[in-house]
């Protein structure tokens, strides 16, 4: 896209503040990427908790003065830049990507349903992509600001386009429908995912039809009776050409037989009288799904059958998510491989330049395939796109590439094949640094994965930082603007890990980090956390490393306060800011109330703290039987902390609301609230409201045969009535597979199976009992908990809380960050 503000203007019913020739080529909705693309253009979007327009100041640091705005800044004339202000900012940016959408004459898809949407569309892209120049959204851009960003990538060199369009409420898709406009639509499924925000799965199915009430052809499962009924009722589809499929129903698709073997699936198809096979690379149901979507649009497009069959036994599993893991000496490794794009790449750039405790940058990059673009200037955007993300070396592995060498001004290194890289592998340093691996399938990117990651280990603990922002915007939601968080990220971030989940909230803009320990928050601030961390037990003897370190201690009684205070008399430190606890019903550590007035007159008097915040612990907050009791601990807390507030010569902040508080409690928000386990996803209420981040897993390692009177595991505990397969699985209680889930107590989850353990869990490894699933192999994935097996099942069985589950997940298991 190039527009100049003047045209954009025109297109978003806008007015000019600037100069309105400058020209627009690129649109940025997100604040915190680290740099842009020249001709940038920044709308500021308002949404229910931020607001884009706080960050102009920031973006223009960042060399970026083009903007789209709903308030022109008092100061715009003084700040060099170019606005367009029109009412609505989100309105203004569908507006310009219909207009954008309306210029392209060729065939456009568009996707919708509640399940398979992202890989219908990469599917289709690589069945599709040696005859067309695709343009596709970017991994699963299908919002009302997702989709616009995704349109506006069109350019006069793509002849075919492919765009899912997801919705949460109603109301949502006519906008979508307007951007997208599709000449040919997909309903891949319909389930509850959103169904929270729809009074019934008609009124969703209905909506979500809005995509399609101008296409000329719609493909759909037909076993999904209630949408082929909207669509054969619906008077707005009675000229349209309605293609099926299905398994049950007659249609123009017919799935006669599945046969599955061998991790293939073998379909016996019926096409118009036709019959043929399709072998294709998966056995679950909803690949077998998606595959089918895929196999009518080509039908429809007029692809022969033996190019059916050829393509689409040659797909390939579509990396939904970033994954990120340990790397050799101290570094991580992104890995992105299987997607070659420059648009996935630059999304890829973001997430690794939001690993700011990491100081290098290593792209590893292969040739890009099918880009539509010359490869001059495909290669040349490449360049720019890394001088800008601030990559410090290149090692680009193909022989496209390769000859665009003058073009990339970084410490860069060139090779024809991933052999020839891996066979000097060796003569590279890869220490204290981050490393994302970016390249098409056929260079086969994960054997270098393979030789850069950590030792690999079997049983991991997947974190989905994706889930987590969802949780914290969650949270944002129940609050007041102004409201600020304190993030508690103590005990290794409640199991997910400490400095990798610190960065993501500090990206996030979070107000403060919570730790437990002096230690934690030092080696937060060694790994480059800037953010105010607030340490809630600290030790005397840490004193002076916190203040080194400038960490901020909970100050709790008239004896910590003067072992701190007399610290910094000898430091000659003045203004350091504390954070006082108090008790009200809790009984652990703070002040109590017969002492607040005797410390409001000894505070007043010390210029050398500031009191930064005045806190408390709720006792009961989830537990409605203690409500009146918490009510209590709340005026009590509002009456205590307006004594300190009184002396203060700064603002202090109140805050007392955790996590439950601020699910039950949102009236007594105070200044701040301490959000824990609930970033994770756990929680008491609201549990479908939260997105459960973590997934302990593990693998069957051996498979025996063992019989009666012979037993399993040490002391003889596992014993057997009959002949019994018994799968080794490699955690035990040094991983956090608690001890007392042994004899049946526990399970875990293989192939949907629920299985028992069988004798005792040793420190290394279990024993499950697998003789009624004779289908489970060496090589399976064991799930002990995800968000499917929730964590509470494993608690309540030990008679615990998921706290102590997670906490308890020692660092001998990997973890593994992966991001949408």
């Amino acid at each position: 896209m190039k527009y100049s503000l003047t045209e954009i203007a025109k297109i978003t019913g806008g007015k000019v503040f600037g100069d309105e020739t400058k020209t627009v080529q690129h649109i940025i909705v997100d604040s915190r990427l680290f740099s842009a693309l020249e001709d940038a253009m920044f709308v500021a979007i308002k949404g229910d908790r931020n607001d884009g327009h706080r960050y102009l100041n920031e973006l223009k640091s960042k060399q970026i003065n083009r903007f789209l705005v709903s308030e022109l800044p008092i100061d715009w004339e003084t700040m060099n830049s170019h606005f367009v202000v029109v009412k609505d900012t989100l309105k203004a940016l569908q507006k310009l990507a219909a207009y954008h959408r309306s210029k392209f004459s060729h065939e456009v898809i568009g996707i919708t349903g509640s399940n398979g949407k992202t890989i219908v569309k990469e599917w289709i892209y690589q069945v599709l992509k040696n005859d067309f120049s695709i343009l596709r959204s970017p991994k699963s851009y299908n919002s009302q600001v997702g989709v616009p960003l995704s349109v506006l990538l069109l350019e006069e060199n793509h002849n075919l386009a492919i765009f899912e369009a997801g919705i949460s409420k109603e109301g949502e898709m006519m906008n979508l429908k307007k951007i997208i406009n599709p000449t040919i639509g997909i309903f891949t499924t319909i389930g509850d995912a959103h169904q929270e925000n729809f009074p019934d799965l008609k009124r969703k199915v209905e909506e979500k039809l809005k995509l399609f009430v101008d296409t000329q052809t719609i493909i759909y499962n037909k076993d999904y009776q209630l949408i082929d009924l909207m669509l054969q009722s619906s008077h707005f589809f009675e000229d349209k050409k309605l293609l099926s499929w299905s398994k049950k129903f007659p249609a123009d698709l017919m799935v006669e037989r599945i046969a599955k073997k061998n991790q293939k699936s073998t379909l016996n198809l019926n096409f118009d009288g036709k019959k043929f096979q399709l072998i294709i690379p998966f056995v679950d149901d909803a690949s077998i799904e998606n595959v089918m979507n895929v196999c009518l649009l080509m039908l429809h497009l007029g692809y022969n059958v033996s190019d059916i069959q050829q393509r689409i036994s040659q797909l390939f599993p579509i990396a939904m998510r970033l994954e990120m893991k340990q790397a050799i000496n101290r570094s991580v490794l992104i890995n992105d491989f299987y997607n070659s794009d420059i648009n996935s790449l630059a999304i890829a750039l973001d997430f690794m330049m939001q690993q700011t405790n990491y100081d290098k940058k290593t792209l590893i990059l292969s040739d890009i395939l099918q880009s539509g673009k010359s490869e001059y200037v495909l290669y040349q955007e490449i360049a720019k796109l890394l001088e800008l993300k601030k990559v410090n070396r290149l090692i680009a592995i193909g022989s496209t590439i390769s000859k665009f060498a003058d073009f990339f001004n970084v410490e860069k290194y060139f090779f024809n094949t991933t052999d020839d890289f891996i066979e000097r592998l060796q003569q590279f340093s890869f220490n204290d640094e981050v490393i994302l691996l970016k390249g098409a399938r056929s260079f086969a990117f994960e054997r270098i994965s393979e030789l850069l990651q950590q030792k690999s280990h079997q049983t991991v603990l997947q974190i989905n930082l994706s889930k987590i922002i969802h949780n914290l915007n969650f949270f944002k939601s129940l609050l007041k603007p102004e409201t600020k968080i304190m993030a508690m990220v103590k005990a290794f971030s409640y199991g997910a890990g400490n400095a990798e989940i610190a960065m993501l909230l500090q990206y996030h803009k979070v107000d403060y980090l919570g730790v437990a320990f002096a230690d934690e928050g030092i080696m937060l601030r060694k790994a480059g956390v800037y953010l105010p961390i607030v340490v809630l037990n600290p030790e005397p003897t840490a004193f002076d490393q916190m203040i080194e370190y400038n960490l901020e201690p909970e100050i709790y009684s008239f004896e910590t306060l003067d072992l701190f205070y007399h610290k910094l008399l000898a430091q000659r430190i003045n203004s350091y800011p504390i954070h006082l606890k108090l008790n009200t019903g809790m009984n652990r550590l703070g002040f109590n109330a017969d002492e607040i007035n005797d410390l409001a007159n000894q505070l007043s008097n010390q210029k050398e703290i500031i009191i930064r915040s005045v806190f408390s612990h709720l006792a009961a907050a989830d537990d409605e039987s203690y409500d009146d009791f918490t009510l209590s601990q709340l005026k009590q807390f509002d009456q205590m902390s307006r004594t300190i507030q009184k002396v203060s010569k700064t603002p202090v902040i109140r805050h007392i609301l955790n996590t439950h508080g601020i699910l039950r409690f949102s009236d007594y928000q105070f200044d701040m609230v301490r959000l824990g386990i609930g970033l994770y996803g756990v929680a008491s209420i609201q549990q479908d409201k939260l997105q459960f981040a973590s997934k302990l897993k593990t693998v069957v390692s051996q498979i025996k045969e063992v019989s009666p009177p012979d037993t399993v595991g040490y002391g003889r505990k596992g014993v057997l009535t009959r002949k019994s397969r018994i799968a080794v699985i490699p955690i035990g209680y040094a991983h956090g597979f608690n001890r007392q889930l042994g004899n049946g107590v526990g399970s875990v989850i293989i192939k949907g199976y629920e299985v028992p353990t069988v004798g005792n869990i040793n420190m290394d490894m279990a024993t499950v009992d697998i003789t009624d699933f004779p289908d489970i192999k060496v090589g399976d994935e064991v799930i002990i908990f995800d968000e499917n097996r929730p964590v509470e099942i494993l608690a309540k069985k030990l008679n615990t809380i998921s706290y102590e589950i997670l906490t308890s997940i020692s660092s001998r298991v990997q973890r593994i960050y992966i991001q949408e």
